[in-house]
């Protein structure tokens, strides 16, 4: 499956974003979608994760902040993330495990600064 990210951009603090993983198939029979984040210098991190029935977890740092959501009409997970703060600045990355295999998209930079 090949994953799709968009949606991230130049924030202020504070402020909000929308991220959408398209995926090129049909996602209702995949269990496991997340999205993850990369900042410089750091480790590739879990931010929040979405099953098939529709359970999530999140990292602490994303809690009460951040919703995960998945749209299996439109094959589309989305990553809703309000009260934005600088050390949210990272390189986002959608991924999905289906058919035994973790796939990763692309990555969408998001930048949280005044």
């Amino acid at each position: 499956v090949q994953l799709q990210a968009s949606g991230g951009g130049l924030v202020q603090p504070g402020g909000s974003l929308r991220l959408s993983c398209a995926a090129s198939e049909n996602i209702i029979g995949i269990n496991f979608m997340a999205w993850y984040r990369q900042a410089p210098g750091k480790e590739r991190e879990l931010v929040a994760a979405i099953l098939r029935t529709g359970n999530t977890n999140y990292a602490d740092s994303a809690r009460g902040r951040f919703t995960v959501s998945r749209d299996n009409a439109k094959n589309t997970m989305n990553l809703q993330m309000n009260s934005l703060k600088p050390e949210d600045t990272a390189t986002y990355y959608c991924s999905a495990i289906t058919g035994g295999q973790k796939y990763w998209g692309q990555g969408t930079q998001v930048t949280v600064s005044s």
